[in-house]
């Protein structure tokens, strides 16, 4: 096997052709050959472990902006102390363990996950909310869901002949395991911690609807489709005709989905009652739900406002109506993708995220998003594109013989609903009915402006975004807290996140500018050093090169060591272990949510059970009060989206803080914040008044042209290279590129303008006072010719967004 290396894994990835790299169009390409997807796996290079001392520097870096001088010198000396202490030893022993496992922190991610004893569902579990179906037909529940089934089919094929075109980062080929452990996968509770069953076998799909669980098979053992879009809409109105006949009153009784809400260990004994009777179905039941490819969620509800919508798809809605729940969040199973679709066809996904990050199921959403367009477009014209390099033959022109052994036919799971059953259901939903009462939701779909103008300023568009948190949050409360945002590490073998530190002493000095009564060219100044120095440090993080996983994979090795668990060999006691293989059956890719490293920081386990004996003190680094304050996180947040998805958002990850999910698009921005009850709406509405305030200040201190922006047309280019004639000279005064300076009534005009129409107006409030005057006094002038009337009329300076 050849070396790993970024270069090789690129090498072996350019080997395919470029149909097999981008297969729009090449559907019917007889040449198409699997193997593309994990071709790089075996070349990509290692997660590399950093050097002690150089974490140790960005960990004091990190800390320095959020403690006082007395803290910041505890601290410092418990670093000191750990250097000349354990911390040496620790390294090394990280090393050795390293060589045998796929990555140095894998199996210990798996294990903070997996070991997490609280309820999933707002604890772990992520959500995506999707655009809508940009077809109208499909904009209702049935069609919706059956077209989102079949896009997402063509998905699970494609990944399983290894179709898939690789994730890629300016051409580098990124790790691709984290595809094979999305279907037919599910989060299986023990007494012991949790497990990753899978069935990589798996056929069939299971519905939710009204509580009640179907089945029906849709692929078969060669993963082609063997059923048509209008077969599955088929089937699923039969489903939601046979699901309405139990009044909503009475579905809750029966909703066995709730107990996945459960803390593990108490849905732990309750599965182990329900497999407990010989000739019971709820073994069966469980097995089918566990081994399905995905679980369809048809809910009846139809949430209107962008809040009731992301709450509905991270968590469910809970609706009492005389004292019994008729909410969406009993027809839910959190161990398991979901695919959620209400009503009226708006739809979501919500994932368990163990062997998942955010940017797999983001692919994934995005494709299924993309394939629904093209079979649009592919009913319109024959010979529109694909987006899949090869396709299942038509389920209704194959022979029916080549199916194999596979039941279209929707089959309705009947669970023995036993007297500890039904106490235990009744019990599991009022306290998930408590837990989603205690979070709160609110968005902000900020269409002011986005990327474009970000990247047009000179701004990386999430450090402005992240700077916006800090700013919105100091403003409300006079301080900074500790921030996280995930940096994704996919380049290396089997990478996953690496956790940025957005609180920087550049950052501080920006919010408190900011705040304070500076001139607006200070405070753009700060902004941009802030903002340079998040870009620096989230380059670090994408090469592996931060501070958080390093130093937690040391306390996890430390904790083993006093376990008595030396052994080194990655065994994990919930038996989902770290492979040194891509492709070991047995084990999966650990890929965190981007949002969910603090759940990790945040346990204190490891720490509180070490022993009394000397020997196993705590190393001081971990002791000290400066390692609970960074992973106490407070602004949890998280960048991922594109425009198939309208919000994206997870629940807070401490008590006292927020979890923020953003998309930023070319035009605009969305954010879903949560928090427990933490003025959330009033800090959504601090960030919408900053985003409209630096807008302001930005327009002070920018002096623009038109076509110099980066997203301007090249005809505006052409025109300004063509000559100008001396007879065109006296048609209407140019308006220069770089405008005279801006007075101070057009400056009042353009700050009315933002602060009373919510930055509504695409002119700048002088030009189009100017425009209006030349057409009062000038009036109207007659055609002379396409030749000469480019130049007639006065050309007005094009605002950026």
């Amino acid at each position: 096997m050849a070396d790993r290396s970024e270069a090789n894994a690129k090498e072996a990835t350019q080997s395919f052709s470029k149909d097999k790299l981008a297969p729009f169009a090449s559907h019917t390409n007889p040449e198409s050959k699997p193997g593309v997807t994990f071709a790089a796996q075996d070349k990509l290079p290692k997660l590399p472990i950093p050097d002690l001392e150089a974490t140790c520097k960005k960990y004091m870096a990190a800390l320095d902006p959020l403690q006082t001088a007395r803290e910041h010198a505890d601290t410092e000396r418990a670093v000191h102390d750990f250097l000349q202490a354990e911390g040496p030893d620790l390294q090394e022993k990280l090393k050795q363990y390293a060589t045998g496992q796929s990555s140095y922190i894998e199996q210990f991610w798996y294990d903070s996950y997996l070991n997490f004893d609280n309820p999933v569902v707002l604890n772990l579990n992520p959500f995506f909310l999707l655009e809508d179906d940009p077809t109208p037909a499909r904009n209702n529940q049935v069609t919706r869901a059956a077209s989102l089934v079949v896009s997402a089919l063509s998905f699970v094929r494609a990944v399983r002949k290894e179709e898939l075109p690789p994730d890629t980062i300016r051409g580098q080929p990124l790790d691709m395991y984290q595809y094979s452990r999305l279907f037919g996968t599910a989060r299986i509770p023990t007494e012991n911690g949790c497990q990753i069953g899978q069935d990589s076998n798996a056929k069939h799909i299971v519905v939710l609807c009204r509580g009640q669980f179907y089945w029906f098979d849709v692929i078969d053992d060669n993963h082609d489709l063997v059923m048509t879009e209008k077969d599955v809409t088929l089937n699923l109105q039969v489903i939601v005709d046979d699901a309405v006949q139990t009044p909503i009153h009475e579905a809750a009784k029966g909703a066995l989905g709730v107990l996945s809400t459960e803390n593990r260990k108490t849905w732990s004994g309750l599965r182990d009652l329900m497999n407990r009777d010989e000739g019971s179905n709820n073994s069966d039941c469980l097995n089918i739900i566990d081994t399905a490819l995905f679980v369809l969620c048809l809910d009846w509800s139809e949430p209107q406002s962008g809040a009731d919508l992301c709450t509905n798809m991270l968590c469910g809605t809970s609706e009492i109506e005389r004292g019994v729940q008729i909410g969406t969040c009993t027809n839910r199973w959190y161990d398991k993708l979901q695919i959620i679709v209400c009503k009226n066809g708006s739809a979501g996904i919500n994932f368990e995220h163990t062997g998942v990050d955010g940017h797999t199921v983001l692919r994934f959403a995005s494709d299924v998003y993309t394939d629904t367009i093209l079979r649009f477009a592919r009913s319109i014209n024959g010979q529109a594109p694909s987006l899949w390099a090869s396709t299942s033959p038509d389920p209704s022109k194959r022979d029916p013989e080549s199916f194999g052994d596979v039941s279209t036919t929707p089959h309705k799971l009947e669970w023995d609903m036993v007297p500890e059953l039904s106490t235990a259901l009744r019990f599991a939903e009022t306290r998930l009915a408590d837990l989603i009462q205690q979070n709160e939701f609110y968005t902000l779909e900020f269409m002011q402006y986005g990327k474009n103008f970000m990247t047009s300023m000179g701004f990386s568009p999430d450090a402005f975004v992240q700077m916006a948190f800090q700013a919105a949050y100091y403003g409300m409360y006079g301080r900074l807290e500790s921030c996280y945002e995930p940096a994704m590490t996919k380049m290396f073998f089997h990478g996953r996140t690496e956790a940025i530190r957005p609180v920087t002493p550049e950052s501080v000095e920006f919010v408190r500018t900011f705040w304070a009564e500076n001139p607006p060219t200070k405070k753009i100044d700060t902004l941009r050093k802030a903002c340079e120095r998040h870009t620096a440090i989230t380059k670090e993080c994408a090469k592996a090169q931060g501070l958080d996983r390093h130093l937690y994979a040391l306390m996890c090795l430390w904790q083993r060591q006093v376990d008595g668990d030396d052994s080194g060999d990655g065994a994990s006691t919930n038996g989902y272990s770290s492979p040194v293989s891509e492709r070991d059956p047995n084990s999966g890719s650990s890929m965190p949510s981007p949002n969910r490293g603090s759940v990790i920081s945040d346990d204190g386990s490891l720490a509180s059970r070490s022993p009394p004996r000397d020997q196993h003190r705590l190393p001081a680094i971990f002791a000290d009060a400066g390692w609970d304050k960074l992973n106490n996180t407070i602004l949890s947040t998280s960048n991922c989206g594109n425009p198939s998805l309208r919000q994206f958002g997870f629940g807070p990850t401490s008590a006292e803080g927020f979890g923020i999910g953003y998309i930023i698009k070319d035009g605009s921005v969305s954010i879903c914040a949560s928090s427990k009850h933490r003025q959330t709406k009033r800090y959504i509405d601090a960030i919408e008044s900053y985003f409209l305030e630096m807008r302001k200040l930005l327009r002070q201190t920018q002096r623009r042209g038109t076509s110099s922006d980066k997203g301007a047309s090249k005809v505006r280019e052409a025109e300004e290279k063509r000559p100008k004639t001396s007879k065109l000279k006296s048609r209407g005064r140019v308006i220069a590129g770089q405008p005279a300076k801006i007075t101070e009534e057009e400056d009042a005009s353009a700050a009315a303008s933002d602060d009373d129409l919510g930055g509504y107006g695409f002119f700048d409030a002088g030009m189009l006072l100017q425009a209006l005057k030349a057409k009062e006094e000038g009036g109207d002038r007659a055609h002379e010719g396409v030749a000469r009337r480019r130049e007639v009329g006065k050309k007005l300076r094009l605002m950026e967004y």
